[in-house]
């Protein structure tokens, strides 16, 4: 009896239920149906609080960079853990980046928030395919859901999408390909062109390898760091975001490698000016303004490019007329400076670093090196232009050791070093002079002893050579008298 009843329990409800259905399609106004759909969501939204973010692939007929900074972000972040990975490779990459693969989700966690993001893909049919759409690409709509507790809307719109985005360029500039540009000879007429040249950049040359002395070495990477993380300090006291380093001393002594070591632990791209190729001062702003951010511009010799010599020795050879240099520097007819079309002068190369025009490319840094630094004028090398002056000198012990580290794989224990350190106080070998020394050595399959022994007779031919000749007065004092600061010498630290 009382099966029988509940049976006819639920069949009355079943027809109440199928009353009430039909009386409100039939004679309930449609706002009234609005409204009551309205009511039923937010009843909903009560018991299920999570709210979801759509990340379209294509916003348009354009990509969305949110969707593909997203991917980056959760193939770095999120899908160490995951069973199935999507891997990519774009050919400026030299590594295959991952991405969250379709139809699945992976979990994230932001300042003790839980987020969810899922992969999704409708499938669209073939009638609802845009004919002008290419056959080679997928009219298939993906999208990235991401799903979150409705009471931190505020923390992930502001906070979070912001993190994606600024994690996911990180990436995205530590995958690529890093680049090595040069400027193209740009003629009249030819501006539509980009006037930088580009090549792969992949010298080996890092901080750990270089021989310099180690104080200056970690000070310059010291500098270097402290520089890329102070973008709101640069923009609170109103300077450009660049940094500007004179590197100067004898050739061989390391300028080129410093430069390679810098663009490498900064990964930044290198833009290799060379100032005889360009025609104008107007030329030179245009090549400023299409490098990137993240750059170091580098002018190699640049006494040797233009005439950026000292203002006031001009003044005094101008008064003397009969001077035979004077008219050297004053006749085209020899294939000098003058002999072309280029109207570079010392205003615009100033200009170039520290103008207006400097600061339209953020997170630079200014190269000059050069042998002869007496030769430039002063106005070039003033705080604000070149702010670290660093003089790479001769070999000194502690370039030395590393120089026996790279090559030979021996330490200060060996039993010839202390000869090969005492020596070096007393003539002048350049790192690069050494290191050829230790190549030959380990072509000709000699071990570490008699490559020591061969630098070290070499060191005393050069300590027989300078005791029968007067001596000179070195590069070393006179970067000192400028207020320079020196590389390899140990007396100036």
């Amino acid at each position: 009896m009382a099966l029988e009843w509940e049976w006819n329990s639920i069949w009355q409800l079943f027809a109440t239920l199928v009353f009430l259905r039909t009386a409100y399609r039939d004679f309930l106004p449609p706002e009234l149906h609005h409204f009551v759909g309205f009511l039923l969501r937010g009843l909903m939204t009560r018991f299920n609080a999570d709210i979801k973010i759509i990340v379209d692939e294509y916003d348009g007929s354009c990509s969305n960079e949110l969707y593909s900074a997203a991917q980056a972000y959760l193939g770095s972040h999120c899908l160490d853990d995951a069973r199935v990975v999507r891997l990519s490779k774009r050919h400026d990459c030299p590594l295959p980046t991952a991405s969250l693969p379709s139809y699945h989700t992976t979990h994230d966690s932001f300042q003790g928030i839980p987020l969810q993001w899922s992969s999704v893909v409708e499938r669209a049919s073939a009638s609802s395919s845009s004919p002008f759409r290419s056959s080679s690409l997928s009219s298939d709509h993906r999208y990235l859901e991401l799903s979150f507790h409705s009471r931190h809307r505020e923390a992930v719109r502001s906070q979070y999408i912001p993190h994606v985005l600024a994690e996911a360029e990180r990436i995205r500039l530590r995958a690529r390909e890093r680049r090595l540009y040069t400027n193209r000879s740009v003629v009249f007429g030819d501006d539509h062109r980009n006037p930088w040249s580009p090549a792969p950049f992949s010298h080996p040359s890092t901080f750990d390898t270089l021989a310099i002395d180690p104080v200056l070495r970690d000070e310059i990477r010291d500098d270097l760091l402290r520089f890329v993380s102070r973008r709101n300090y640069y923009s609170r006291v109103g300077r450009a975001w660049k940094r500007g380093y004179f590197l100067y001393g004898p050739p061989g002594t390391g300028k080129t490698s410093l430069v390679a070591a810098i663009a490498n632990l900064l990964e930044f791209d290198v833009y290799d000016l060379e100032l005889t190729a360009v025609h104008s001062n107007t030329a030179l702003r245009r090549l400023l303004v299409s490098t990137n951010p993240k750059s170091v511009v580098v002018i190699e010799d640049v006494d040797c490019s233009l005439d950026l010599s000292d203002r006031k020795k001009k003044k005094k050879k101008k008064s003397k007329p009969d001077s035979e240099t004077d008219e050297r520097e004053m006749d085209p007819s020899e294939g000098g400076v003058g002999s072309w079309t280029s109207s570079v002068n010392l205003s615009g190369v100033l200009n170039f670093v520290d103008g207006l025009w400097s600061s339209c490319v953020g997170e630079r840094l200014m190269i000059f090196t050069t042998n002869h630094p007496e030769r430039l004028d002063p106005a070039l090398l003033r705080p604000g232009r070149m702010d670290r002056k660093i003089h790479l000198s001769y070999c000194c012990p502690a370039a030395f050791r590393m120089l026996a580290s790279n090559y030979l794989e021996i330490g200060e224990e060996h039993e010839l070093m202390a000869e090969a350190e005492a020596l070096l106080g007393e003539v002048d070998m350049t790192p690069a002079e050494i290191a050829e020394v230790f190549m030959r050595c380990d072509g000709e399959g000699k071990g570490a002893d008699a490559a020591m022994e061969k630098v070290i007779g070499e060191m005393r031919q050069r300590r027989k050579a300078a005791a029968a000749s007067p001596p000179e007065r070195g590069p070393a004092a006179l970067g000192m008298e400028n207020g320079f600061l020196i590389g390899c010498d140990d007396d100036a630290h």
